[in-house]
């Protein structure tokens, strides 16, 4: 008998519907919750814009040549975006270009992402946790020893004098590739910006080789700068915690070695103090908590192409997903 002429029962039928519908329910209910929708303070917070800021920095519009306040402005401080307040520039990379627009031959570390234009030709650049467009940059023109220019509308930034400018803090945290707990910490409000390195090891100036291959006891790191005003150390690692599992050993989830070790670095006692409270609190909710606690030593800054790795590869996580721990 072939297979086609087999006798097929309503039975089976609806079996077969049953089995297709609960594939279809499975991705649904397997799904781990977006860390952004948890929390509103986990959300990024936005200013309100006026109309013409929103046609600038929201449809990627062009302020008029030489109409910006901040084009001939010289005084010392930061520029930070008008539509999350994350800083861009620092006034000492500001120089005077002529061009009708404040220019720029440096950023402030993964604040700035690069995009190819709509027009086929320039390089835009964004605010790298908002998305708010900037403007464009321009290499090779030769004003600067840098040889490179940040052409900035001015009505998407807001100037803070350095004699207002606040005190940040920093933490270091390491859960695994870097990759991935760099991604979602910078979106938490309070975050000013991060960078990934290597902290916990015993040789200097380690590279990524070296660590890959075990051989300067280094853990991926992320060095986290952040305002105390708006968030504080104990509200970060309570959701470094909650963005990777803590109680892996020399692992995280597919990528294994004691790199991607779960690891805390606290600067001073007081931190200690929140982290134990903190890994207590999930030991005493069934979780076995392998995070390592470390003084906080040398963090040596990672290699530019890690630097900022999703956004800049349009890409998300694949091993870090935010989950309620607390």
């Amino acid at each position: 008998m072939s297979e086609k002429s087999l006798p097929i029962s309503s039975g089976f039928i609806w079996a077969i519907i049953a089995a297709v519908v609960m594939i279809g329910l499975i991705p649904m209910t397997m799904k781990s919750k977006d860390y952004t929708t948890d929390k509103s303070e986990n959300k990024m917070s936005l200013n309100n814009l006026t109309p013409e800021e929103e046609r600038v920095i929201v449809h990627k519009g062009t302020e008029a040549a030489s109409s910006g306040k901040y084009d001939k402005h010289d005084a010392e401080g930061t520029y930070i975006c008008k539509q999350c307040d994350a800083p861009l520039y620092n006034s000492s990379d500001k120089f005077s270009s002529n061009c009708g627009w404040p220019s720029f031959d440096d950023e402030i570390g993964g604040a700035v992402k690069r995009i190819p234009d709509a027009d086929g030709r320039r390089t835009e650049i964004t605010c790298a946790k908002c998305g708010g467009h900037l403007g464009h940059v321009f290499i090779g023109e030769q004003l600067t020893d840098k040889n490179i220019r940040h052409c900035v509308n001015s009505i998407a930034m807001k100037f803070i004098p350095a004699s207002a400018e606040i005190t940040t803090k920093k933490a270091y945290f390491a859960g695994g590739c870097f990759w991935g707990t760099d991604h979602l910490l910078k979106e938490v409000e309070g975050v000013l910006g991060t960078s990934v390195g290597y902290m916990g090891g015993h040789t200097n100036n380690p590279t990524y080789k070296e660590i890959c291959g075990g051989q300067s006891g280094h853990a991926e790191t992320v060095a986290i700068e952040y305002d105390p005003s708006k968030i504080g150390y104990e509200a970060l690692a309570r959701f470094f915690f909650e963005i990777h599992d803590p109680t892996q050993v020399n692992r995280q989830g597919p990528d294994i070695g004691d790199q991607y070790r779960s690891a805390m670095f606290y600067s001073d006692d007081s931190e200690k103090e929140i982290l134990e409270n903190l890994i207590q609190i999930l030991k005493n909710k069934g979780f076995d908590v392998a995070t390592e606690l470390a003084k906080a030593g040398t963090f040596w800054e990672g290699e530019d192409y890690h630097q900022d790795y999703y956004a800049k590869n349009g890409q998300t996580p694949y091993c870090h997903i935010y989950q309620k721990r607390f």
